[in-house]
């Protein structure tokens, strides 16, 4: 009986992250995750290249809020962003419990993904939040 309404909360994202990636000058790939680094749904990465993007992602995110309790009063989590010699990596948060993760060569321009990273959390984001864990039983 408690199946039913997750399985009807579940929904395919991917087609999403690809008209991203698609939207987004030299963006390769993107992953919409848990905040706890399970993977909801991948564009452009391998199963173990996503669940060890979301492991990464979901680390980076935690950090991020880890900053916001101890030096900035609180404050959320809006995007965390690393940039490497070849590529970026942006992580935002995406709903309750949720994160999108996006990579990019770096000549990506981070303004316009990190604003059509926005407003594609904006447009679904009550498909995009991860409801809790409950205990097995509960």
């Amino acid at each position: 009986m408690s199946e039913a309404p997750l399985r009807q909360r579940t929904v395919d994202l991917s087609w999403l992250l690809t008209g991203l990636v698609e939207r987004v000058p030299h963006a390769r790939s993107a992953l919409l995750l848990s905040s706890d680094g399970l993977v909801k749904a991948a564009h452009g990465l391998e199963t173990d290249t996503a669940d060890h993007m979301a492991a990464l992602a979901s680390g980076l995110y935690s950090l991020g809020r880890s900053a916001g309790v101890r030096f900035a009063g609180g404050d959320d989590v809006r995007q965390v962003v690393v940039e490497l010699d070849s590529s970026l990596l942006f992580v935002s948060t995406a709903g309750q419990g949720a994160c999108l993760a996006v990579f990019a060569g770096s000549e990506a321009d981070a303004g316009v993904l990190g604003y059509e990273m926005a407003m594609l959390v904006k447009s679904v984001r009550p498909y995009l939040a991860t409801p809790a864990r409950q205990p097995h039983g509960a």
